[in-house]
């Protein structure tokens, strides 16, 4: 009789279950995330606060190049070089100054690749990290040089050489240019070699093109995260080449690990003790 005389004034709320299943895998705005692997959606700082990796099923999302050198190396140790290399347009391809440009401005990075040395549990390394936020890391002549350069760096310092890849391959816009940097930096490798310096290549998600088919392939340790994706063509260009349909899981980490292409997969929360004993080993 009362709630008719003086009705309530509180209003309704539905609840809704967070780990129930979301028909908006698009899902993508301030504070959530929607993760395709556990087609759940996730809160983004419980993404954050785990290394970029999905709480519920383990899915290791990108990360980017400063906060990969912030969880390898030791806090204060890291020293950059070649920071701001000069852009180059060898073949004045159009648009590609401006795109660059922006790319600089959306990042605030100078190229896709940040190289330098530091320490990692105290042991002094070279590192370099390739950026997939940057033209998605992709490999043009300034990137083939500071890689290079890192190399000869560690060759000349007896310095351990670890290469974070994560890379869409060849920069298109520089043609037959980007192409060379597969020699390049595959042949300052050899220098490492010639010192027995370890030289250990770390897969991230995405590895692929001539990225893949040079120095990420060539470590003495090959290592992956998990479900990277790694390879040189595209799944529908071998398809139509071979004429035959690939497994679903091609291409992926632990596809490449079962057919002896990879050392050993690990995850992002164990990489940094992973390569300290790998070192520790080769001291």
């Amino acid at each position: 009789m009362i709630e008719k005389i003086f009705p309530s004034k509180k209003k309704k709320y539905a609840t809704v279950s967070l780990n129930e299943k979301f028909k908006d895998n698009t899902l993508n705005d301030e504070f959530w995330l929607f993760c395709k692997k556990c087609n759940k959606k996730v809160f983004k700082k419980d993404i954050e606060d785990n290394l970029n990796v999905c709480p519920n099923c383990n899915t290791h999302f990108k990360l980017s190049a400063r906060n990969r050198i912030k969880i390898t190396i030791d806090n204060g140790t890291f020293v950059e070089l070649n920071k701001d290399a000069e852009f180059r347009d060898p073949l004045n391809f159009p648009g590609y100054k401006e795109k660059h440009h922006s790319y600089i401005q959306k990042t605030g990075e100078s190229e896709a690749v940040i190289t330098g040395y530091g320490r990692l549990n105290g042991i002094k390394i070279a590192l370099a990290v390739m950026n997939p936020d940057f033209m998605m890391g992709s490999m043009g002549g300034v990137v083939g040089d500071k890689i290079a350069f890192i190399m000869e760096y560690a060759a000349e310092n007896n310095l351990p050489m670890i290469i974070f890849t994560a890379s869409g391959g060849a920069r298109m816009q520089e043609g037959m240019v980007s192409l060379m940097q597969m020699a390049k930096t595959s042949q300052a490798i050899a220098k490492l070699e010639e010192k027995s310096l370890p030289y250990i290549s770390i897969l991230t998600d995405p590895t692929t093109g001539g990225v893949t088919a040079s120095f990420a392939m060539l470590g003495d340790i090959v290592i992956s995260e998990p479900n990277a994706l790694i390879g040189f063509a595209g799944r529908r260009v071998i398809e139509q080449t071979i004429k035959q349909n690939l497994p679903e899981n091609f291409q992926t980490s632990e596809f490449l690990i079962e057919h002896g292409f990879l050392d050993m997969i690990v995850e992002r929360k164990n990489m940094k003790e992973t390569l300290y004993k790998i070192l520790s080993l080769h001291k």
